[in-house]
């Protein structure tokens, strides 16, 4: 799935006298089938963005579009359904509910569409290495053992895209490394369009592609 994003401006009120310009005129053309890093420092914007390409919020101003359809106003209703049947997300905190076991969590978005393909599943956690430990709940697996089931629980509906927001950024380095390779293969094996933010350049440096996000706008692309 390409991606296009074409001005996009942002802005927040910090206060009643003063409003915080987030995104100044961002573009970014993500091809079909890319893996790409969006770096940037912290506070410059990127979780902004990212939640604005993925329709988690909305630009002020702007033009987004998904293999050459705009997307930029469709209603909440639409965006909702557009988002749960093609796009895919893993954030820094995992955000699994914890009452559900591993594989309940990761059927979760399948569910909402109201069709779970039989044993999906279960195929998708033996995938990330955790084929052993379908029933246990959130607080009985490690941390990142809880990253690869958000990571499984991303992709159950097969997304076109998937967006990461700093999805490594909560474990140790070792960690990190690993879940980076799986994102990465995934790409490689999928073909599925990847982004993933995140302020760490030795990351950003394993994607083919590499955007760099500052005072609000995307000033280089490299490869």
């Amino acid at each position: 799935m390409k991606l296009e994003a074409r001005n996009l401006r942002k802005s927040y009120v910090e206060s009643d006298s003063n409003r915080v310009q987030v995104l100044q005129g961002a573009n970014l053309e993500l091809p079909s089938g890319a893996c790409a890093a969006l770096l940037g420092s912290s506070g410059s914007g990127k979780s902004t963005l990212l939640h604005c390409l993925a329709l988690l919020d909305r630009a002020d101003e702007g033009t987004l579009m998904y293999d050459g359809v705009d997307v930029s106003a469709l209603k909440e209703r639409d965006a909702a359904r557009f988002r749960l049947e093609n796009l895919g997300f893993v954030f820094q905190f995992h955000h699994l509910i914890p009452e559900l076991t591993a594989i309940e969590n990761v059927e979760l978005p399948a569910s909402l569409l109201g069709k779970v393909p039989a044993g999906r599943g279960a195929e998708l956690l033996d995938w990330v290495g955790l084929g052993d430990k379908q029933k246990r709940f959130p607080w009985q697996l490690s941390g990142g053992e809880q990253q690869r089931v958000a990571v499984a629980r991303a992709l159950i509906n097969r997304p076109k895209l998937l967006f990461t927001d700093e999805a490594t950024g909560n474990l140790d380095r070792i960690r990190a490394g690993e879940i980076l390779e799986l994102l990465i293969k995934i790409q490689r094996d999928l073909g599925t369009t990847l982004l993933s933010v995140t302020h760490d350049g030795e990351l950003a440096a394993k994607y083919a592609l590499r955007y760099d996000l500052k005072d609000g706008q995307i000033w280089a692309c490299s490869t």
